[in-house]
């Protein structure tokens, strides 16, 4: 049955909006008509994950969380909880509607708030989504007055709060402040960059698996591991496919 106030609050407009494609039984409480998404391969980016990272039985923090793609989905490959963190008000409201709708209500929680990556606030997670969300800061969370040149550095000191907090991290991490190409935060925009930079964490994760999108001859996006072959810039891709994929597994999990 269609569900007017959360076509309501899919449509309410800010930069974000429409960023995901919808898990199926979201989609089917909303009109055909309604969703209109530019994919940005969730679907190939989780089935990447799922296939490196078993995820029954976890509980998952989805920081950043959108729409909640990736924390309905979650559910479904068998996490048994999920904390959908998003700091805009009208997503938040769409994945917790759609959540008691659903009846997940209970297993699915969504937050309201933005993370403090300085101090975060937040409860041991056995996996954390962190994708595409670290290189906003100073814009939508974090200090306002931050400067492109310590974006890197701000980005490694956050990642490094999180480590007693999860076992297992799911990161991604766009080329350009605040998604600005005037404003690149690795020179040359390649994936060896961000590679070297995820590198430095050493100390406090253990690099399991490095995803790497590219297109078959059917023209299907699939993510593969990384090898020499494919750890080029691929301009045919476009800068979001060019973004590595990496699961990490914290060498400071209290749990461990």
């Amino acid at each position: 049955m269609i569900d007017r106030q959360l076509q309501t609050l899919y449509q309410a407009a800010s930069k974000h909006s429409q960023y995901q494609v919808l898990p199926p039984a979201v989609l089917d409480l909303l009109p055909q008509d309604a969703v209109q998404v530019k994919s940005r391969f969730e679907r190939e980016r989780l089935d990447y994950i799922t296939s490196r990272l078993d995820l029954r039985g976890c509980r998952v923090a989805d920081i950043g969380g959108n729409t909640g793609y990736f924390s309905f989905e979650l559910l479904e490959r068998g996490a048994t909880a999920v904390s959908h963190i998003e700091g805009n008000t009208a997503h938040h409201r769409f994945v917790a509607h759609a959540a008691e709708r659903l009846g997940l209500a209970d297993c699915l929680l969504s937050e309201n708030r933005y993370i403090d990556f300085e101090h975060p606030d937040l409860a041991p997670h056995d996996v954390v989504f962190l994708l595409n969300v670290l290189h906003h800061v100073g814009d939508d969370y974090g200090d306002p007055a931050t400067q492109a040149d310590s974006v890197q550095a701000t980005m490694l000191a956050a990642l490094r709060q999180l480590a007693p907090r999860t076992h297992h991290l799911v990161l991604q991490l766009g080329f350009n402040w605040q998604g600005d190409p005037k404003r690149p935060i690795f020179a040359h925009g390649s994936k060896a960059e961000v590679i070297d930079l995820v590198k430095q964490l050493g100390d406090d994760y253990e690099v399991l698996a490095v995803g790497i999108a590219s297109r078959g001859e059917d023209g299907r996006v699939v993510y593969r591991d990384l090898d020499a072959h494919n750890i080029a810039r691929d301009d045919r891709l476009g800068e979001f496919l060019n973004r590595p994929l990496f699961i990490l597994r914290s060498r400071r999990w209290p749990q461990h």
